[in-house]
């Protein structure tokens, strides 16, 4: 078995697939975090530097359109701010490259009666009390299309009467997350220990627990215009650029997109050059983000 630390054999460390593309060109799969966007915003308003290039992926053969897979809250930042340009570092989006999973909802600050009430209002989702073990067993199926676990330990899955298309769930995922998405806290969590999530925030609501997805069906959601709801995806990148420091004045200047990726090659292959590149196949921790 190939030990974990070595790099896939597909991915070439040398060569970091970055390139500029027009804001326009590039959409969002899942709605962005509007406790996040505005504060980052004004931080990139009195940056030099993007420091961290958004992840994206080419839609499908003959569109020009990207898919931002990481990184939408920093598009919609620099978009806000009259930038008509992005540097992106491009990826396939598939194995090894990049591997999808879920997100899950750890909320805070909001009674747990309101909460609970809010989301049993909605129409076309139907709530029941269950047990933990089937819960994840039937999410796992795609039997309900998520689980909540309320802060008083009960466990409701949430399923749709009769059949349902993804278009259709993932409207009504929208609506669950709506209700509490700007109400109290929403915090990213990959696990459904109620005592854990507890300890780590004890002003806990409860935990939304969501199922995995498929790449093909985050496309074609974000081809049809439908957007996940926020904090969903979790994309693992293999080989992700991280403190690029690329100049901002380059991405808003005047200049054609064909003479800023021109300078943008340059830019590389003198950094490439003279070995200021450094490929880290392990996993990291960072400390100053």
């Amino acid at each position: 078995m190939t030990p974990s630390h070595q790099l896939h054999h597909l991915i070439d460390p040398e060569t970091p697939d970055l390139r500029i593309v027009p804001l326009d060109r590039l959409i969002e799969h899942e709605f962005n975090d509007v406790q996040r966007t505005a504060p980052l915003a004004r931080r990139l308003a009195n940056e030099t530097y993007l420091k961290n290039p958004p992840i994206a992926t080419p839609l499908e053969a003959g569109d020009p359109r990207y898919v931002v897979l990481d990184g939408a809250n920093r598009t919609l930042a620099l978009s806000s701010l009259g930038y008509a340009h992005c540097l992106v570092q491009v990826t396939r989006y598939e194995p090894p490259f990049v591997t999808l999973s879920t997100w899950h909802h750890l909320v805070t600050d909001i009674g747990l009666q309101a909460f609970s009430s809010e989301l049993d209002a909605i129409e076309g989702l139907e709530f029941r009390e269950i047990d933990l073990l089937h819960a994840r067993a039937g999410l796992a199926r795609r039997d309900f299309i998520a689980y909540t676990i309320r802060a008083d330990g009960t466990v409701y899955a949430a399923s749709t009467p009769g059949s349902s298309t993804i278009h259709q769930k993932n409207q009504l995922l929208n609506a669950m997350v709506d209700t509490y998405k700007e109400r109290g806290g929403l915090f990213r969590a990959t696990t459904d220990n109620l005592d854990e999530a507890r300890r780590l925030y004890p002003a806990l609501t409860g935990l939304v627990i969501f199922p995995n997805y498929e790449p093909s069906e985050v496309m074609a959601l974000a081809r049809d215009g439908e957007l996940l709801p926020t904090g969903l995806t979790r994309h693992l990148i293999q080989g992700r650029t991280l403190r690029v420091n690329y100049p901002l004045a380059e991405l808003k200047s005047p200049d054609s997109l064909e003479a800023k990726n021109a300078r943008l090659q340059e830019w590389l292959t003198a950094k490439m050059t003279s070995k200021e590149v450094r490929f880290y196949a392990e996993s990291t921790y960072l400390f100053d983000e």
